[in-house]
Parts: C-alpha cells; sequence; structure tokens
C-alpha cells in the first residue's frame, strides 16, 4: 500500500508544531520497529497519535476547538450556540428527574462549552447539578476549569471510571476519537488487517500495510457485512467495550451519546467501500492519518447498531435513537431559538448556528443521538417524535 500524501490545500504546520509533529513521529517509528514484524495495527497507531502521554493531539497542548480560521481544528456543536446546551439541559433534566439524583457526568467536555450552557440552563430549570467531567487531555481540563469558574458551578474532575453512578451521562464526539480497527478485503475476498509499516526503516516516513485478519476480527466482520474484494472500513472494538462497561457503574439513569454516524446496514453499505475514517486539521478535513501526526485529529463515524447491541449486552435498556436535529426540536430548540433571539442583538449569529445544528446538510442529519440507560421507566423527552430504534 502507498505512503500517504499531503492533501491538496492543507495548510503547513508552524514551526513549533512542526518540530513537536517530528517528535512524535519519531516516538511513533520506534512503536512501529518494536511492533511484531514492524506492523503497528491501526487501532495502536491512532491511540498512540491521539493520546501518548505528552505528545499526542489529545495529550498535548495545541488548540483544537475554535469557531473561526485559524483557531482550531474543528467546531462542535456547543460551541456553535450555547442554545444546543440549553436543549440538552431539558432532556437532563428529565433523565435526572426520573432517577432522584443531582449528578451529571460528561466524557471528553472538551472546551468547556457543553457545561457553560448546560448548568446554567438546568438551573433555570429549578436544579443545581453535581457535575462531574472526565477528559483524557490535560490541557483541556485546564481549559474547562479556567471556563466554568466564570458559573460558579460545582464541578468535580475525575481520573477514572466511577464504581457506581445514578444520574445523567453525556457524551459529545467522544465515540468517534476512540481507536478503530480497520480491514479491508484483498482481491481474493480474504479479509485483512489494516495497519503501519516504516516506508523506510531509517526515517519516519510510514505507509498503510495489510497482513490477514485474526479469527476474533474475521468473526466481528462477518457478522456485520458480506465479504467485499477491495472494501475498507472500520470497527470499533474500544467503543464497544466502553458502553458494555457502563453497564457496570451505570447504576441508574441515562445516557446520551451524540455523534456523527448511522445504523449498521448505513454505515457497511457497498458503495461506502473507502470506509469513513476522517482527519481534521485548522478546519480543514481529509482522509490521510499518517502525516502530522500529534497535530490532527483522527476521527471514525459510530455504528450505531454496535453500540446499541453493546449497551444490551451490558445489561442496559436502549432507550431512544434519533438524528439531532429530530432530538433537539423535540428537546424544545424552537422555543429557545425565540427567546435567545430576544435578548441577544447578535440574531443572526444565532439563527445561522441554528441552521447547522438542524441542517440535514450540515450536521442535523449526519449526527445522531442514542440513549441508553436503566431504570428509566418514562418516555424521553428528546425522542418523542422520529425515534428510529427500528432502524438500528
Amino acid at each position: 500500500m502507498q505512503s500517504s500524501k499531503l492533501p491538496s490545500g492543507l495548510p503547513a504546520p508552524d514551526g513549533a508544531s512542526a518540530a513537536h509533529s517530528r517528535a512524535v513521529a519519531a516516538f511513533l517509528a520506534k512503536a512501529v520497529q518494536a511492533a511484531p514484524d514492524g506492523f503497528l495495527p491501526f487501532e495502536q497507531w491512532m491511540h498512540l497519535a491521539l493520546y501518548a502521554p505528552g505528545l499526542g493531539y489529545y495529550a498535548a497542548g495545541s488548540t483544537k476547538f475554535g469557531g473561526e480560521l485559524p483557531v482550531g481544528d474543528f467546531t462542535t456543536a456547543p460551541e456553535l450556540s450555547p442554545v444546543f446546551g440549553q436543549a440538552l439541559a431539558r432532556q437532563a433534566a428529565q433523565v435526572m428527574q426520573a432517577c432522584e439524583s443531582n449528578q451529571i457526568l460528561e466524557f471528553g467536555a472538551g472546551s468547556g462549552a457543553l457545561a457553560a450552557s448546560l448548568i446554567p440552563a438546568l438551573r433555570d430549570l429549578g436544579l443545581e447539578p453535581s457535575y462531574c467531567i472526565l477528559d483524557v487531555s490535560a490541557d483541556l481540563r485546564v481549559r474547562q476549569q479556567t471556563r466554568l469558574n466564570e458559573i460558579h458551578a460545582d464541578v468535580t474532575w475525575l481520573d477514572a471510571l466511577p464504581t457506581s453512578f445514578r444520574g445523567c451521562v453525556l457524551a459529545n464526539e467522544v465515540l468517534d476519537a476512540m481507536p478503530a480497527t480497520l480491514f479491508q478485503w484483498d482481491d481474493e475476498g480474504r479479509l485483512m488487517e489494516v495497519g503501519v509499516r516504516l516506508h523506510d526503516a531509517s526515517s519516519a516516513d510510514f505507509e498503510l500495510a495489510l497482513r490477514p485478519a485474526a479469527m476474533d476480527l474475521q468473526k466481528a466482520v462477518a457478522a456485520r457485512m458480506p465479504p467485499l474484494p477491495g472494501y475498507r472500513s472500520e470497527i470499533n472494538v474500544q467503543a464497544e467495550a466502553w458502553i458494555r462497561q457502563m453497564g457496570q457503574w451505570l447504576e441508574r439513569g441515562a445516557a446520551l451519546l451524540i455523534d456523527y454516524g448511522f445504523p449498521q446496514a448505513e454505515y457497511y453499505h457497498p458503495q461506502r467501500a473507502e470506509g469513513t475514517l476522517m482527519c481534521h486539521f485548522r478546519h480543514h478535513a481529509h482522509g490521510e492519518p499518517l502525516i502530522y501526526p500529534g497535530l490532527q485529529d483522527i476521527t471514525a463515524h459510530v455504528d450505531f447498531t454496535a453500540m446499541a447491541d453493546a449497551a444490551l449486552d451490558g445489561g442496559l435498556d436502549v432507550l431512544g435513537y434519533t438524528s439531532q436535529a429530530r432530538f433537539l426540536m423535540n428537546a424544545g430548540l424552537p422555543d429557545l431559538l425565540m427567546r435567545a433571539s430576544a435578548m441577544d442583538r447578535s440574531q443572526a449569529a444565532t439563527l445561522a448556528a441554528a441552521q447547522k445544528l438542524l441542517s440535514e446538510a450540515e450536521m442535523g442529519e449526519l449526527f445522531k443521538v442514542l440513549a441508553i440507560g436503566r431504570d428509566v421507566d418514562m418516555p424521553l423527552l428528546g425522542f418523542a417524535r422520529g425515534d428510529r430504534r427500528n432502524r438500528l
């Protein structure tokens, strides 16, 4: 397989960033050299490129989130407008009241934008949340603390999963950043695992490579789709394990998982022959995961059928599944927009953000919301209309 090439139009990193990327590349080159037969499974490459202490994209100090160029690499829904968090607060409040708990646990809180809008919105609803954040990024934790100090919130930062939890769990764009396994069928229909090798042993020149897939990967893929020679895609074993593990510590409550993805039949559609792997650098999206190590985000879309199955395997219930647009509309976004427009002079900016959140051409359809939980008996507000659980 060929080495990755720099996509056309991708900006060059500044001097300090380039130096950091060279250090990350040297670290990754040693990891590839140390791997059996010099083949590092892509899942391990992605983990190190994103999370290696002091080096990985989420473990080092680069600016990741931002709405305006040249700041950040991508923009998440909570950063577009506070109305996203305000709508989510209405659903969180229902879950909290259903399980008689004021606790919220957010995974991967990013810049803190979601908590900064959601906590005041819960206060407006008469709830003072006990808010916990679990984030692997030390620099993002500092950024979150600075931002949330301004609203005098009761926030605790966790270093590990809780042993038990009652309340509402939030994970916005978390599953897509969990390291994925890449697979591909060769021209003879044999399933191969995709990994990374050194193109030149004397330098950090990386290339994607193939080797026969282990039996457990063969079984996992066979359960999802038939062989298609030349077809490449992903399976996220780590994300599924994380969901199953939630069944061990979520005593009562619901988790709202918001991410871009599809049900399994769409995820592994024959026309999606190159998979869903995507990288982001300075608001440019491309499909070359081996360039700019440590400087760019690497993601894969979410197979929501697999996540729902993992929840059931973990003893949890699947409480709802719909598009982000439908979820936000059910949660009262139109009313929130009217209030925001009446109070905020930047009405045009609020409406533009809402357009991105709701539009099928933007985030409205690509992003989905999956609710899983335990001992939550009432129908959830965000799935009152347009629940798509029958498509999973």
